[in-house]
């Protein structure tokens, strides 16, 4: 099993920055994609961004140039760094990870962190 404790969300004024961190730990030994997504209100959970264990990324259309995924495979954790927020970026954040196929190829999900920009 592994265990994801995200941290970083919180209340900010449009334009501003937030920086999402997601550390996981328990048998972590073969984690491949880390990623985030996020669900709104009403809406479906979406893929805001991921990062492959050899540092690959992918962005949703609507975060590319305002977004950046990164990880730090020393200490099994990934960051998001969010600038010039929108107030459609107001969502529930949640942090994913997927063990390569060799190791099963599970996905965990952590609780979710709150982002909420105000107009």
């Amino acid at each position: 099993q592994v265990q994801l404790v995200e941290s970083g969300g919180g209340l900010v004024q449009a334009g501003g920055s937030l920086r999402l961190s997601c550390a996981a730990s328990g048998s972590t030994f073969g984690i491949n994609t880390m990623g985030w997504y996020r669900q709104a209100p009403g809406k479906q959970r979406e893929l805001v961004a991921s990062i492959s264990s050899g540092g690959s990324t992918n962005y949703a259309d609507s975060v590319k140039g305002r977004f950046a995924i990164s990880r730090d495979n020393a200490k099994n954790t990934v960051f998001l760094q969010m600038n010039s927020l929108k107030s459609e970026d107001t969502a529930i954040y949640y942090c994913n990870v997927v063990k390569s196929i060799l190791d099963g190829g599970a996905t965990y999900w952590g609780q979710g962190t709150q982002v909420t920009v105000s107009s």
